[in-house]
């Protein structure tokens, strides 16, 4: 064979050889993992691909046990014979997809051993040959359309993959992000979440608000760390506090509840949530606040930009068995309160020490709203500005929640 190159083993009973062999054509080469323990029918293989067009690259193994030595990553096309001398049948098939699961495996069997075939395709394999009935025309075929529908198959379970999880993140995202119950409260809201761009899951930041007996409780938080446990600790802390807020729950006992129930329910003990919760009695300008490990909120009112002074506790779930705390800031007729995450304040804006902080989103505010920007309009701005200073995209979510105090009565 003058157009064929190719590297037998020096010794017929070698248990394993490369075979090799290139042509003229421009389709992909496909990388054939043989496992087979007859010599001839090894050769006999090599020998019909090798008067076909196909560009194959060949690993030739006869037990199963040297054939693992290959299994992890091969994308290739799987030629098995299913009577190996240390494994045989249905068994052997399935551990050859389970381990190989990114390969083609079309199966080799005898004249009388057909019905094994047929049981393989049924089990998963690509497709079977028939020893003694296959010519290299045939062979080569089955060897590429095979490794063609393994590739269509793998990439349609990712597209499945992928659009369970896109639902998945809606439902996680519409319940960290509920519509707040402020119908009879003298305050007005503009949310807004925005995911970080570099992550396609949502994180753990949730906001809500809820008036109950002539109070308005408003709550904005952030469970540590980025993923599916987070973002489903972050659901049930929120439904949670409103279920807290709405079964009236004394003010004062809603957080250590809340705190209970983080510690039960979260996955890891070193998970842990920050959180501001803010209110306000109608009629009042005096609200309280509660802040736990979590940016303090600012006061936007007659072009100033103030930040609520607060003494923080730890975040929840840190120290469970502490105190809480409640201080008093004042929230005039007309002005409005920004809650928000760290992902806003978190982001660089090229001075020490490197990050916006609250003292760079108080000046960012204020320059924005300097503008002309309505509140209502404002959170997207924030964050466009925000972007514009970390010089691209934010790496965390960035949840708002803008509460103006409009005289209702």
């Amino acid at each position: 064979m003058t157009d064929t190159e190719q590297t037998r083993p020096a010794d017929a009973g070698r248990a394993e050889a490369v075979m090799e062999r290139h042509s003229p054509s421009t389709a992909e080469a496909v990388d054939v993992l043989l496992i087979e323990d007859d010599t001839q029918d090894a050769f006999l293989v090599e020998e019909l691909l090798a008067d076909t067009a196909l560009d194959t690259r060949i690993t030739w193994v006869s037990t199963l046990a040297d054939a693992r030595k290959h299994f992890a990553g091969f994308r290739g096309c799987v030629l098995l014979d299913l009577n190996l001398p240390d494994a045989r049948g249905m068994s052997l098939l399935r551990e050859v997809l389970t381990t190989a699961s990114s390969a083609a495996v079309v199966v080799l069997t005898g004249f009388n051993d057909e019905h094994e075939g047929i049981a393989a395709v049924a089990a998963g394999a690509q497709d079977y040959l028939v020893k003694g009935q296959v010519d290299g025309s045939l062979l080569a075929r089955s060897l590429r359309y095979s490794v063609e529908r393994q590739r269509a198959d793998e990439n349609a379970r990712q597209l499945r993959e992928a659009e369970l999880y896109a639902r998945e993140n809606m439902r996680l995202e519409r319940g960290l992000l509920p519509q707040v119950l402020l119908d009879s409260s003298p305050l007005s809201h503009r949310s807004f979440y925005r995911p970080g761009r570099k992550r396609a899951l949502v994180g753990g930041d949730f906001y809500d608000a809820v008036q109950k007996g002539g109070t308005t409780h408003v709550i904005v938080g952030d469970v540590s760390g980025h993923g599916p446990d987070e973002a489903a600790l972050g659901v049930s802390l929120r439904i949670a506090w409103r279920a807290l807020v709405m079964g009236g729950v004394a003010e004062a006992d809603v957080l250590p509840a809340l705190e209970e129930i983080l510690v039960s329910e979260r996955a890891q003990d070193e998970m842990y949530a920050t959180l501001c919760q803010t209110s306000l009695d109608t009629g009042s300008e005096e609200a309280r606040i509660r802040l736990y490990g979590h940016p303090p909120p600012l006061v936007l009112h007659e072009g100033e930009v103030e930040e609520v002074a607060v003494a923080p506790q730890p975040p929840l779930g840190v120290f469970p068995e502490d105190e809480t705390g409640v201080d008093g800031f004042r929230l005039p007729r007309g002005a409005t309160l920004m809650l928000y995450t760290d992902g806003l304040v978190d982001a660089y804006d090229g001075t020490p020490p490197g990050r916006l902080e609250v003292v760079g989103l108080r000046r960012m505010v204020k320059d924005v709203l300097a503008r002309g920007i309505s509140i209502v309009d404002l959170p997207e701005h924030l964050v466009d500005e925000a972007e514009r200073y970390n010089g691209g995209p934010l790496q965390d979510d960035v949840a708002m929640l803008l509460i103006t105090h409009e005289d209702r009565s």
